[in-house]
């Protein structure tokens, strides 16, 4: 606490956290400080300890945070486990920390809920999900490096697997341990990113299977147009995956676990759920196309706030923010709220969205900057009978689901031109994450 004790004259002594220093009060009424050596002595005297520090909670140290929503995740997955019905698995992709989400927690909740396996991008992904004492199946959804292979080992994360090389080293160095090497054979359909081509997967197998470590325990491949209105791609690559599937099972070979649906098809294209299908930005909330809201109602997950740190009348005219592309009109309050595009609040989005403030919908305004941004509120704004008078601490929504107004994630995305994907997981880069 900030304590005047006494005054003489503009010299006033001010008490803070236990120690006394000489200030002057300036014209404004603010405190310009000037710390004696006594008042050094007594702060050193007093201190802090580390424990207490540590008490601090995170939503003290910054007033922006995102909230996470446990009963939508349990919801979206338990609806989604609905629909695929008991014979269908259901993987819980929480690759990005869980799409900005956060891994762990989103992992407990989605296996509680039915998930059954776990998709991660890269090894570090698999080891935190270990680490934090998860037993289901992790799989790799990419091929790592060859030096990685004893943490896949050690671990118990599944690779995926598309390169005679990998798959080699990785069963030479699992047979020197008298492991086996557990992989999932990656298909290329025609999304061109990873995999072996959908009509050489009998001779990659052949060409590899002569390792007695290596165990393919399931294929799969990646949709690139499931969310889109025309179906020829998509056809195209479901045509060649089950082709495939054909192939490896005319030659002898059990492919394993059969997977494909991202969350589009899972929810557009029931016919292609096979053994197992992974559910990505759904798990979170999201549509993954235009029409699926017809098929299934989602709860988005992420909600994120900040309080009020300034409050000021700009007069008419004056500009706001980098460039000063916004001019106050004179009858508004402009706010400051600290989060920026370091926060994942997309620059690009200035001057285009709005924020959600007792229930009132609030233009951002200004240039987003990168750990500030500012909204503006119209002092002729009514709530009942009151003016909307903002104050320094009050809590702001800057996205997520309200019912008042249209702080979306994915009505951002759109202003931005990009994907839910991307905005999620920006917007928990950095600000403290709660679960509620």
């Amino acid at each position: 606490m900030l304590q005047e004790e006494t005054t003489k004259g503009s010299l006033v002594d001010v008490s803070f956290n236990g120690f006394t220093a000489h200030s002057f009060k300036n014209r404004n009424g603010g405190y310009q400080y000037s710390r004696n050596i006594e008042a050094q002595e007594d702060a050193k005297n007093e201190g802090f300890s580390e424990e207490a520090l540590a008490r601090i909670p995170e939503k003290d140290r910054r007033w922006s945070w995102v909230e996470v929503s446990r009963s939508a995740i349990q919801y979206n997955v338990s609806e989604t486990r609905r629909l695929l019905g008991q014979r269908c698995r259901l993987m819980a992709v929480v690759k990005a920390d869980a799409y900005g989400h956060g891994a762990n927690e989103v992992a407990k909740i989605a296996t509680a809920a039915g998930a059954s396996y776990l998709g991660v991008a890269t090894v570090d992904e698999g080891i935190e999900l270990r680490k934090a004492d998860f037993r289901e199946p992790i799989l790799l959804l990419a091929e790592p490096p060859i030096e990685s292979v004893p943490l896949l080992l050690h671990y118990r994360i599944i690779p995926s697997v598309y390169t005679s090389d990998f798959a080699i080293n990785y069963a030479e160095i699992a047979d020197a341990h008298n492991l086996k090497a557990p992989f999932h054979l990656a298909i290329n359909t025609g999304m061109n990113r990873i995999g072996v081509r959908h009509d050489q997967v009998v001779e990659f197998i052949s060409q590899i299977s002569f390792h007695r470590a290596l165990d393919l325990q399931g294929c799969f491949t990646h949709f690139a147009t499931a969310d889109a209105a025309e179906t020829l791609d998509f056809q195209i690559q479901i045509n060649r995956f089950v082709e495939s599937m054909r192939a490896l099972e005319a030659a002898g070979i059990n492919p394993g676990i059969v997977h494909c649906d991202n969350s589009a098809a899972i929810y557009r294209f029931p016919k292609t759920h096979f053994d197992m299908a992974r559910l990505g930005i759904s798990l979170y909330g999201y549509q993954p196309a235009n029409d699926t809201h017809r098929i299934i109602t989602l709860r988005p997950a992420m909600s994120v706030f900040a309080r009020i740190t300034n409050v000021m009348q700009v007069p008419m005219s004056e500009g706001v923010s980098y460039g000063m592309n916004y001019r106050s009109p004179g009858s508004v309050k402009i706010c400051t709220v600290p989060l920026g595009y370091a926060d994942g609040l997309i620059r690009l989005l200035s001057g285009q969205i709005k924020f959600a403030y007792k229930d009132r919908a609030v233009a951002q305004v200004g240039n987003i900057c990168m750990d500030q941004c500012m909204f503006e509120v119209d002092i002729r704004s009514r709530v009942g009978q009151q003016t909307l008078d903002p104050q320094i601490g009050d809590v702001v929504q800057i996205a997520g689901p309200n019912a008042h107004v249209d702080t979306s994630i994915d009505t951002m995305a759109r202003k931005a031109g990009t994907i839910q994907h991307e905005v999620t997981i920006g917007l928990a880069h950095r600000m403290p994450c709660y679960y509620v």
